[in-house]
């Protein structure tokens, strides 16, 4: 477990240490998903369909949506010395991290388009544009 969400806009607060979910997945009410107060980690798998060539598709469209985050100090976590998204994308893919969900809203169309890998740079780029 990488995490705990809280606060009105779900952020992750970043544990110290790692937890295996499985310490902690009993302690969660029946009836809450545990994806909606907890932030896991995992390793990345050759075969995920985020996958490019050795690149995650998945940072490279969240960084296309402008960050909320204008803070410099990235967040302590204990994952950073083997995280692909830091390996590939630096202090940007932290400070995007927090916002992270593996719940996807069906009712936020960009939230949707960012977690869907067929997904293009150009598709984001002229949402964006359209909403703004």
């Amino acid at each position: 477990m990488l995490g705990v969400r809280s606060g009105e806009n779900n952020q992750v607060v970043y544990l110290a240490d790692p937890v295996p979910a499985a310490d902690v997945l009993g302690a969660i009410p029946e009836g809450i998903a545990p994806n909606r107060v907890l932030r896991f980690a995992s390793h990345c798998v050759s075969d995920c369909a985020n996958r490019i060539g050795e690149a995650c598709g998945l940072i490279e469209r969240i960084r296309v949506v402008p960050s909320e985050t204008t803070a410099s100090a990235v967040p302590r976590c204990h994952l950073r010395p083997h995280c692909k998204w830091w390996n590939q994308a630096g202090v940007e893919a932290c400070h995007r991290c927090p916002a992270v969900s593996t719940l996807n809203s069906r009712d936020d169309e960009l939230v949707s388009l960012v977690a869907d890998p067929s997904t293009t740079r150009e598709q984001l780029d002229g949402w964006i544009a359209a909403a703004e």
